[in-house]
């Protein structure tokens, strides 16, 4: 992981004064290790949350059998839904933390939380072993690892953006999305390599269950490489500011409601990108290796798409690139998904991953940068935790379980991408009400 951070962010030139950022990670300190550390732990997080999605066809059988498998699949796709109910309440808590205490000790909160929940998981027996015992246990690990990713982001992005030198916040800040591509490319490729190598039995008994072993393992490396990193916030000035800021997010209501549009339309194209693997193999009646291969594309293409789209940003500024993508993504995408459904193939499969994921990608990126440039220090992380959070909760935690749901009732096997071009339509309204952020503008203290 670090290589992917190392060869594209050089070490940084002299940083602007910032009266709540400390002298340990200025520029002598600001390394490729630091990014890297904050890339790997983010990705593994998100690796252990996305992979759910991969696999939840499989998890269905396994925790929620039925006669119907449609009805498998949708409690499967339920229980993913829940893993978005704990984000606000981790966003609140530990985003307020990581204004207090600092953003180290938080994201170490974090990724000590996605240990409990992938390991509960990944070592469940299933439903023909214990019962209904099974689901709720499944359950439960859900709402630890969505309290984790509630709690991620905000402290993770705005660490990357405070460090970031002068003219590469977006370069920097698109990490966090980037992550989140490579972390998917990595859960596509162990998957394609399981399906070939395994039995369609042998994956369902214990199979799927090897992905989530193999985070867990990597956890511990992103521990370490976490407890070596410099504090980004000056902790005293921070606490100090607290009591000032007692309403804190009151005073901001306009930034997180034009955050929350601006995330709506991200996390819907994002899940449903996400969902293609399901959607391949369970409408498309493609085979899981081909299904796959959808997980692969969209990985490979979030994780370019987002550097890009970040990059990008800090040249023109957030507002046309979080813009222009999304209008392009609200275009194409129903005549993307009528291509495949007409012509079912792994190309089209790979075409119609491809439009979603590089868009959103290109679009998110400056997004999840200009959010947290909206609000002051002393309430940046829980300012973005709580936009992300809540936005992401609601639409992103229902966005496999509407579609497969409109795909059954309406016959409509184009429904998902209706799905991602209304939300587009709220995302758009909250771009051209935003403030440019970006352009090497200063972050508010």
């Amino acid at each position: 992981m670090s290589p992917h951070a190392s060869g594209a962010i050089a070490a940084a030139p002299t940083l602007p004064r910032n009266p709540l950022v400390t002298d340990a990670a200025r520029p002598h300190t600001t390394t490729r290790r630091i990014v890297a550390a904050t890339v790997a732990g983010n990705a593994i997080e998100f690796y252990d949350f996305t992979t759910y999605a991969f696999f939840a066809v499989l998890i269905g059988k396994t925790f929620f059998p039925s006669s119907s498998p449609f009805m498998s699949l949708l409690m499967s796709v339920a229980v993913f839904g829940v893993g978005f109910v704990t984000r606000p309440l981790g966003g609140v808590l530990i985003g307020a933390f990581a204004d207090r205490a600092g953003r180290k000790p938080a994201m170490l909160l974090t990724i000590a939380l996605i240990v409990v929940g992938t390991l509960g998981l990944a070592l469940t027996p299933s439903y023909a072993s214990i019962g209904v015992a099974a689901p709720v246990i499944v359950v439960l690990c859900r709402l630890v690892q969505g309290l984790a990713l509630g709690g991620e982001v905000g402290p993770s992005t705005s660490y990357l953006i405070e460090v970031a030198p002068p003219g590469k916040r977006g370069l920097y800040g698109s990490w966090q999305l980037a992550s989140q591509g490579l972390a998917a490319l990595t859960a596509g490729l162990i998957g394609v390599s399981l399906t070939l190598v395994l039995s369609a039995e042998q994956m369902l008994v214990w199979g799927w269950r090897v992905p989530f072993l193999l985070g867990s393992v990597l956890i511990f490396v992103a521990i370490y490489m976490r407890r070596h990193m410099p504090e980004s916030l000056d902790t005293t000035r921070a606490a100090a500011a607290q009591p000032v800021a007692a309403p804190r997010l009151r005073d901001h209501a306009r930034a997180v409601i034009l955050g929350i549009l601006i995330v709506i339309g991200g996390t819907v194209s994002t899940y449903v990108a996400m969902y293609m693997t399901s959607y391949a193999i369970t409408t498309l009646k493609l085979s899981p290796t081909l299904g796959m291969m959808a997980t692969i594309t969209y990985g490979l293409l979030t994780l370019l798409g987002a550097l890009l789209g970040g990059w990008l940003s800090d040249r023109y500024g957030r507002k046309p690139l979080i813009l222009w993508p999304r209008v392009a993504l609200l275009v194409l995408t129903y005549p993307a998904f009528m291509l495949l459904i007409e012509h079912t193939n792994l190309g089209t499969l790979a075409l119609t991953t491809l439009v979603l994921a590089s868009l959103t990608a290109m679009s998110g990126a400056p997004s999840i940068v200009a959010i947290p440039e909206l609000f002051p220090s002393h309430v940046r992380a829980l300012g973005l935790s709580v936009v992300y959070a809540v936005g992401v909760a609601i639409f992103g935690g229902s966005a496999q379980f509407a579609v497969t749901w409109f795909i059954e009732v309406t016959g409509n096997p184009a429904a998902p991408a209706l799905y991602v071009i209304v939300t587009s339509l709220a995302t758009i309204v909250g771009v051209l009400l935003m403030p440019e952020t970006g352009q090497d503008k200063a972050l508010a203290d």
